[in-house]
Parts: C-alpha cells; sequence; structure tokens
C-alpha cells in the first residue's frame, strides 16, 4: 500500500513512516518543515509544503494516484504555545485541515486516519478512560483536536470522507535503530524534560502539579512506546474497511495506549532504574493549560484493529535515552 503522511517529518509521523516501510508499505511525505527537520525524511518520496496547499495535494496524487489512505499528523502540539497563540493553533489545526479533507474528497482519496489526542478527556474517577467517557479539553491544543473529530465525524455522515480517529496517549522512546525520534531542541513533555535532567543539559526536572487528585498528587499519564504507536497506525491502514465495517459506521474512535496509568513520580523512580542514578527533581505549579491526565481502556482498540501495545515502560524509557545519546549523529545538535 501507498501511504500519504502529513506531518512526516514529525517525530510519531517519522517512526510511522519507518514502521509502514518495515511492513512493505511505502510512505509518501508531505511536511512543512515548520518543526520536523528535514533529516526525518531520509529518502522517501517528500513534499515540502502545507497541508491547505491544494494544488500540491493534487500534484501528490497526480504523481501518486495509487494512494490508498492518507495518515494526517500534521498539527501544532504544544500546549503552553497553544494558550499564548491560539489563533495559530486554531488556523494551523482546524482550518486547514478542513482544506485538506475537502480536497482529499474531491480528489477521490476518502481514507483518513486522524491524530487525535486524549488530552481532550475529562478528569474521571479512577483515570480510566473509555471512548464514551466525558471530554473536557482543557487548552486551546486539546480543543483543536476535539473539534477535527467532530469534522471528520460530521464530512464523514454528508461525504465520501471515511475516518479512522486513534486518540493518543503519550508516546515515548524512538524506533528500534534509532533513526528518528524527540528532535526539538528542549522538549516540553515529561519524558524529554526527565532526560534532559538526567544527562545534565538542564539542571532539574520539575514536576509541575502536586497536588493532584492522584495517588501520589502528580500527574497521571499513559506512555505508550512511539513503536507501539506506529503499529497501531500501521493496523489502521491495512484493516481500515474492515474497522468501518466492524463497527458499522463511517467514522470510528478509539483510544490508543498501554491500559497502564503511570504518576511522574512513578515516571521518575522508573527512570531512574533504568538510568542507574538518581535525578535532580523541584516542583511547580501545573502548566497552563495541563490536564490531571486519565489512561486508556483499549479494548476497543484491540477488537477492532487486533492492535494491543507490546512494549513496557521501560523499553520507551531505554529507547528514549539511547536516543538521546545519538540524536547528535542524525540532527547535528544535542
Amino acid at each position: 500500500m501507498k501511504i500519504l503522511v502529513t506531518g512526516g517529518a514529525g517525530y510519531i509521523g517519522s517512526v510511522t513512516a519507518t514502521a509502514l516501510e518495515a511492513a512493505g508499505h511505502t510512505p509518501v511525505v508531505l511536511d512543512s518543515l515548520l518543526t520536523g527537520p528535514r533529516a526525518f525524511v531520509r529518502d522517501r518520496a517528500f513534499y515540502e509544503g502545507d497541508i491547505a496547499d491544494r494544488a500540491l495535494l493534487r500534484r501528490v496524487v497526480d504523481e501518486h494516484p495509487d494512494l490508498d489512505c492518507t495518515i494526517h499528523m500534521a498539527a501544532r502540539i504544544v500546549v503552553p504555545e497553544s494558550v499564548a497563540q491560539p489563533y495559530e493553533y486554531y488556523r494551523d489545526n482546524v482550518a486547514k485541515s478542513l482544506d485538506l479533507f475537502d480536497e482529499l474528497v474531491r480528489l477521490g482519496k476518502p481514507r483518513v486516519v486522524f491524530s487525535s489526542s486524549a488530552s481532550l478527556y475529562a478528569t474521571v474517577e479512577g483515570f480510566e478512560v473509555t471512548e464514551t467517557s466525558p471530554l473536557d479539553p482543557p487548552s486551546p491544543y486539546a480543543r483543536t483536536k476535539r473539534m477535527m473529530e467532530q469534522v471528520l465525524e460530521d464530512m464523514s455522515a454528508a461525504t465520501d470522507l471515511r475516518a479512522l480517529i486513534l486518540r493518543y496517549f503519550n508516546p515515548i522512546g524512538s524506533d528500534p535503530d534509532l533513526t528518528s525520534g524527540v528532535y526539538v531542541r528542549e522538549p516540553s513533555h515529561v519524558l524529554g524534560q526527565l532526560t534532559m535532567a538526567a544527562l545534565g543539559q538542564i539542571d532539574a526536572f520539575t514536576i509541575t502539579g502536586t497536588d493532584h487528585p492522584t495517588r501520589d498528587g502528580t500527574g497521571i499519564r499513559d506512555f505508550v512506546h512511539v513503536w507501539d504507536l506506529a503499529q497501531a497506525h500501521v493496523a489502521a491502514v491495512e484493516r481500515f474497511d474492515d474497522a468501518l465495517a466492524k463497527v458499522g459506521g463511517s467514522s470510528v474512535t478509539m483510544n490508543v495506549g498501554t491500559g497502564q496509568g503511570v504518576t511522574v513520580r512513578e515516571l521518575v523512580r522508573s527512570f531512574e532504574k533504568v538510568f542507574g542514578s538518581p535525578v535532580p527533581t523541584r516542583e511547580a505549579p501545573p502548566r497552563p493549560g495541563d490536564a490531571v491526565g486519565a489512561f486508556a481502556n483499549v479494548d476497543k482498540v484491540a477488537d477492532v484493529l487486533g492492535w494491543r501495545s507490546a512494549l513496557t515502560l521501560e523499553d520507551g524509557i531505554e529507547s528514549a535515552l539511547a536516543w538521546a545519546r545519538r540524536r547528535h549523529e542524525v540532527l547535528g545538535y544535542p
């Protein structure tokens, strides 16, 4: 199969492209390179440009008429930045995606796998969420993801568009060969910050929020290895039509996580065990837009796609550390 991957120069996009190739498929990358590095594209078919550039989309399809599906990952993703710059987030994540979806339908390429987010869930008792759990997206970033879910649901009901919506939990690690991973110099997510503190690139890891209603007061997350997450995308494109037939609809939403909740303090302890020494930490209030968190009930994705995570939290930490030590070779900066 040939798969268009928007945002394919990004972290999850590039790892997913590698997983598609490992499964015998051909990724075609569309990325503006606003944030993703050109090095992650490697030797893949690549189009540098905007997802809302209809002329470019027509050229992609003209040159790859055998495209089977689009995995739409291109988005702005930094929660505090979305609070400070909401216009840019609604423009890039929502308005431009509308043009992308409309043009894909016009071009007869209606299958879309969409990267959504677990950040849109409300806090629930026990912190385990199913796809029908209450939603309360706490940031402009999360609200853009929920809006796009609604767009896909509405467009799939009214047009030929068909959508598998994957609500990601918290991806960690790299691909097995360490060819791509977290690329920003100072990542905002928890494991990136923890890795930087461990390697002495920042003076301490900051635990943001210590009075949450969790078992130790810190936020709770479901940390899924990015290679497992990439395999979920492979399953989605390979079983796309069967998945929709199984649920009897034109779109379906599924959680993609491990099914295990880990608090930030628990993550620090696991990290220190893998790393082999303590990591300096400090405490601070939650950042703007931060959520208490949740972990996934993954029964639906297991039933619909036959996918479950296979790698452990420790696997993800080891992979993240290995990538952090190697990424200078790939990207030219620590």
